[in-house]
């Protein structure tokens, strides 16, 4: 079976829901649009997520020419445009400090009501550059407020062959991919260097280690045990769960599902 790109994901906001794309951008941040926009502690800039919100996966958000908008599943909605750039904040995204452009008062007051605790919403900007590890990556490369990388790229198979060992099979959304790959066996991916979808070639840099996200419900943002127990039995080394692979792309150009992907090394 010939190898394709069957899924692709975008996440504007970190930690918040995200959704599937056709077609998109390879840009030097990753997909366009990707994790530009961060929710942080109001006091520290440190970043909030999933492992400690679980119900952020409740918050939905739509792009918009002048920005985005988030809806809640309480029905609630905000729409909140590009900052300006007049207020800059200073962000920490694991042991990565960065400028974020505050979004405001409003995108602020919505977000703590609906987290329970003092936010802030920030945007990545253009003109900002945060680095990737240079022990897996090269001088240049970038991401905006991801965890670390650019692209995260997971094939169907492994999702698969996890699913086949739970009682309740999950979703692809449990694990926020980028980049899903059909067409090769489960867990292909570890093996893999270098790849080329389409025409656009990407390095396979470092495998994905998983925190407790994965568990979390993404329909109703309850926290349980799996999948992260299941994994933990053959997944496992190193005293950390692995699962996909973080990649960088080497061209930035358009994209979409149904190209096909070839392994180069």
């Amino acid at each position: 079976m010939s190898m394709v790109l069957s899924e692709m994901w975008v996440y504007p906001v970190k930690s918040l829901a995200g959704f599937s794309v056709q077609q998109s951008v390879l840009e030097p941040f990753g997909l366009q649009h990707d994790r530009r926009w961060m929710v942080v502690d109001a006091e520290s800039g440190v970043f909030l997520s999933q492992r400690r919100y679980p119900n952020m996966c409740l918050i939905q958000v739509e792009l918009l020419a002048t920005g985005i908008r988030m809806h809640h599943s309480d029905g609630s909605e905000l729409s909140v445009a590009v900052p300006s750039g007049k207020l800059i904040r200073k962000v920490k995204v694991w042991d990565d400090t960065c400028q974020g452009e505050d979004a405001g008062d409003a995108a602020a007051s919505w977000l703590s009501e609906h987290l329970k605790t003092d936010c802030r919403l920030v945007y990545f900007p253009e003109h900002e550059v945060r680095q990737v590890d240079l022990n897996y990556a090269q001088s240049g490369d970038k991401t905006a407020f991801s965890d670390g990388f650019p692209l995260l790229l997971v094939s169907q198979a492994s999702l698969d062959d996890l699913n086949h060992r739970l009682l309740e099979p999950v979703t692809m959304t449990r694990f926020r991919p980028n980049l899903v790959i059909s067409g090769c066996e489960a867990f292909a991916e570890d093996d893999w260097r270098h790849i080329r979808i389409g025409d656009i070639s990407l390095r396979v840099v470092k495998p994905c280690s998983r925190c407790s996200i994965p568990n979390v419900d993404p329909e109703s943002g309850e926290r349980g045990k799996e999948p992260i127990y299941t994994l933990s039995q053959y997944r496992r080394r190193d005293n950390k769960i692995f699962f996909g692979q973080n990649v960088i792309a080497d061209q930035f150009t358009e994209i979409s599902t149904g190209m096909s992907v070839e392994i180069i090394e």
